[in-house]
């Protein structure tokens, strides 16, 4: 049923998708350019042509209350900021307890413009040793999906290089809410 809901949306808005689903049953997500919140119901939809079952991080108070099952059953899972571990190990770890999770990030960690994507992404997939999956939400094109498994060396500059070229050209709903794809460990300083 969520297949046909997904493709659906898809016809109805004139998307197409490009990739095809990532051979892993572990990967991080990158859910890109994200400038609205129509990003929301397409990234589902590709997701649900797809067959994956998408997991994305929420403040742990999200997850209280009457609606906290809803939250988890959309794929929330819980982060706690006042843990003693931060939410990077915290996803480590839910990788390490899973047969399967494929989490869904959106990098630039809000809909406006934001002069640095976090680095969280980066971070989980190398701990956790699971690829990154390129995912698309260009609106100009009209053009979404999973096109491109890439697996972090290490080497910061030059992975990230690589995510530059890939998400080139591509255009959110709001263009000017897309900033640059960099992350702040980049233009640090090196320590002596």
């Amino acid at each position: 049923m969520k297949y046909w809901i997904g493709r659906f949306y898809l016809w109805l808005f004139g998307w197409r998708m490009r990739g095809d689903k990532p051979p892993y049953k572990k990967y991080v997500i990158l859910a890109a350019p994200h400038t609205s919140n129509w990003d929301v119901p397409v990234m589902l939809s590709i997701a649900y042509v797809y067959g994956i079952p998408v997991s994305w991080m929420g403040k742990h108070s999200l997850f209280r209350g009457p609606l906290g099952w809803l939250i988890r059953r959309l794929g929330g899972l819980s982060v706690d900021r006042r843990a003693r571990h931060n939410a990077v190990q915290q996803m480590v770890d839910e990788f390490a307890r899973r047969d399967e999770l494929y989490l869904l990030i959106t990098p630039e960690g809000t809909r406006g413009r934001a002069e640095y994507w976090k680095s969280g992404f980066y971070h989980i997939a190398r701990e956790a040793q699971v690829p990154i999956v390129l995912g698309l939400l260009d609106f100009k094109k009209r053009i979404g999906g999973l096109p491109e498994v890439f697996h972090p060396t290490g080497d910061l500059k030059a992975d990230m290089d690589h995510i530059r070229a890939f998400y080139q050209g591509a255009q959110g709903k709001y263009p000017e809410c897309f900033g640059p794809i960099r992350l702040r460990e980049e233009t640090a300083e090196p320590t002596a």
